[in-house]
């Protein structure tokens, strides 16, 4: 089987915050990258949610890790297996804020950030299904402005990576 590590973004709801206050902000997207390789963005961009409504992306991806083709984001899975000091926030979703077609001269804006830890899954052994996860303020990362509803399924394509470091 191909090892791959199949991500969803499901939702994002925002609390009262600057965000939901600025009215530049109208449009957002999300992306998801891992480390410097692969950074995947829903296709479309939403209207910003309001007062507790939350805006549905239902958007999948799946990341290949498999040893054939795949090599280089094999070895990061297994840097962050195997080192304890590495940061653990591995998958980071950035909420992004996409200028309304009138204002092109506005520039696509990162609002917010939420992480899952790899490192995480393959320690409690269990991949993350319709997750809600904090959203971290761009400009201030101890202030929460909303939810994503994320599946990360890493699980398997972990456990074969660490397979691997234990035969290497």
């Amino acid at each position: 089987e191909v090892e791959k590590i199949r991500i969803k973004i499901t939702s994002l709801g925002l609390t009262e915050s600057r965000i939901t206050a600025d009215e530049t902000i109208q449009q957002l997207f999300v992306e998801c990258r891992l480390n410097r390789f692969i950074a995947e963005e829903t296709p479309l961009s939403l209207p910003k949610p309001t007062g507790g409504q939350m805006i549905h992306y239902n958007y999948s991806t799946v990341i290949n890790v498999d040893k054939e083709d795949n090599h280089a984001e094999r070895e990061y899975l297994k840097s962050i297996l195997l080192k304890p000091d590495l940061p653990a926030d591995s998958l980071k979703f950035t909420v992004v804020s996409d200028p309304p077609e009138d204002e092109q001269d506005l520039e696509c804006e990162d609002i917010g950030f939420a992480y899952v830890s790899l490192k995480e899954i393959f320690q409690k052994q269990r991949d993350i299904i319709e997750q809600d996860i904090d959203v971290f303020d761009s400009q201030d990362a101890s202030t929460v402005i909303g939810k994503l509803t994320v599946t990360v399924e890493a699980l398997n394509a972990l456990r074969s990576v660490h397979e691997e470091c234990r035969n290497d």
